[in-house]
């Protein structure tokens, strides 16, 4: 059966690569923890615990949350085309655009780290989401 509403596809595929992202994250946390015998206690601060895991490991989680940031502007962007029945070309390249460069970035933050290169995946994927926005404000206004 056909999609009846394209603009979903790549706002279910963002979805799926965040747990995608946790799978990973509990995959690489879990055994850090038993590996350093960290002995989880409540009543420290907020992320104190998980400061004395390896970065590689605290990578994964970092990528996790960042995916609860920007991309809160992607979904409701997303949404707001696929109610306003936007399906064009242009829009869904953009939305599915926006997820590839999350995805890239989640990669390239889990697994290499490297600021600039990270920087420069975030600052493209801004642009695209900002033009993204600025399809669905034409919609609207």
């Amino acid at each position: 059966m056909a999609n009846p509403q394209p603009m979903l596809g790549p706002v279910i595929a963002l979805v799926a690569w965040t747990a995608v992202m946790w799978a990973w994250m509990y995959a690489t946390r879990i055994p850090a923890i038993l590996r350093l015998r960290i002995r989880l206690d409540g009543n420290l601060p907020r992320g104190e615990q998980m400061a004395t895991l390896p970065p590689r490991v605290r990578w994964k989680a970092d990528n996790y949350n960042h995916l609860f940031e920007q991309p809160i502007l992607f979904y409701a962007t997303a949404l707001a085309l696929a109610l306003l029945g936007d399906a064009s070309t242009a829009s869904l390249a953009l939305a599915w655009a926006y997820v590839a460069l999350r995805v890239v970035h989640s990669l390239w933050q889990a697994l290499v780290n490297r600021i600039p290169v990270r920087f420069a995946l975030f600052a493209l994927s801004s642009l695209v989401l900002f033009a993204l926005v600025a399809r669905a404000a034409m919609h609207v206004f």
